[in-house]
């Protein structure tokens, strides 16, 4: 017989898996905290149910577990994991230190097929979905590993989590839950490329977390250039989703735009961005783009994105330049991976 991911349930989930096993209804509370409270990495540790129940859940479940493969700390407190999955795979997570505190980027796949071109996680392909138990324990071993409470979520590692749609949400569930880390779903980013299809999904659960667009170009042609998902969902398509999705959920959408030398740093860019987002809330994060091995494109110059920020605050656009964290480590999605691969 083989045995099942227990990490995966949820709470209603569980409470009728432990009854189907002949234990009572209780007991999932306790397993429930256990695994989504305490980090409980075995049956064993749960102290509080008896050894009989112990034995009768680890002839038929597993509890899935990250083994640390490579740890990077950044002088600016910043810590990069890559994480070795039980099947051998391995995947980033990255630690974000602020003074409102802890963020953890996750990952959502082994690899991406998304075939963005300043993307390390891209390169090589998707391997496979990562289970609602591996993106729950990237969060549960980093907490494990500091010592410290996590209370923010950025799905934006490797994989593009619309790819990895039932899981996600189901993590997403998990997470939130108050018999779990109850952290607000207002407190989680789902960053995706673009699948317009899920964004409409998305929207109609009215989730209460931010949704980001990884926008980076302003026309279609530049788009295509550096995110193929462009050719099957093109602008027009994606601001359509992002004006109906904050029409359905009340929420403001945040766009990552990565400012690329040469590429989409124009003045002229920041006015079609401008108009891009015209009509509806929204956010712009600037983001200087990492250096990837491999990949020909390389950051626009300090003042050419100070320009261009300011010329969207001109033109009444809410954008920002991201703080980078992590610059002497490989902190950008997928470096590690690629350089332990």
């Amino acid at each position: 017989m083989e045995r099942v991911d227990i990490k995966s349930f949820d709470m209603e989930q569980l409470s009728e898996y432990v009854v189907s096993l002949g234990l009572k209804s209780f007991n999932a509370k306790q397993i429930y905290s256990w695994l989504h409270q305490k980090n409980a990495v075995s049956f064993d540790e749960m102290s509080n149910i008896s050894k009989q129940a112990r034995e009768l859940l680890g002839e038929n479940c597993f509890i899935t577990n990250l083994e640390i493969a490579q740890k990077q700390v950044s002088k600016d407190g910043t810590i990069k994991y890559l994480y070795r999955l039980p099947d051998g795979n391995c995947i980033e997570s990255v630690l974000m230190k602020y003074e409102h505190g802890n963020s953890i980027c996750v990952s959502s796949q082994v690899g991406c097929r998304m075939g963005c071109k300043f993307c390390a996680s891209t390169q090589g392909g998707k391997v496979r979905d990562l289970q609602t138990s591996e993106i729950l324990s990237q969060i549960y071993a980093t907490e494990a590993d500091t010592g410290e409470r996590i209370s923010n979520i950025v799905l934006m590692g490797i994989g593009e989590p619309l790819d990895n749609f039932d899981n996600v949400i189901h993590f997403i569930k998990i997470i939130s839950s108050k018999e779990g880390k109850n952290i607000s779903q207002r407190s989680i980013s789902l960053s995706t490329c673009g699948i317009v299809p899920k964004i409409y999904e998305l929207a109609q659960l009215k989730l209460g977390i931010t949704l980001s667009i990884s926008l980076h170009a302003t026309t279609n042609e530049a788009r295509k250039r550096t995110m193929p998902v462009t050719n099957a969902y093109p602008l027009e398509q994606l601001m359509k989703a992002c004006r109906d999705y904050t029409k359905t959920t009340g929420r403001r959408i945040s766009f990552e735009y990565a400012m690329i030398k040469g590429e989409n740093d124009t003045q002229e860019d920041a006015v079609r961005l401008s108009k891009l987002l015209s009509g509806f809330i929204n956010h712009v994060n600037l983001i200087p783009v990492n250096p990837v091995d491999g990949s020909p494109f390389t950051q626009s110059d300090a003042k050419i994105i100070r320009d261009f920020q300011h010329k969207l605050t001109q033109l009444n656009v809410n954008a920002t330049i991201r703080r980078r964290l992590g610059q002497d480590i490989s902190a950008a999605c997928g470096q590690l991976r690629n350089e332990h691969r």
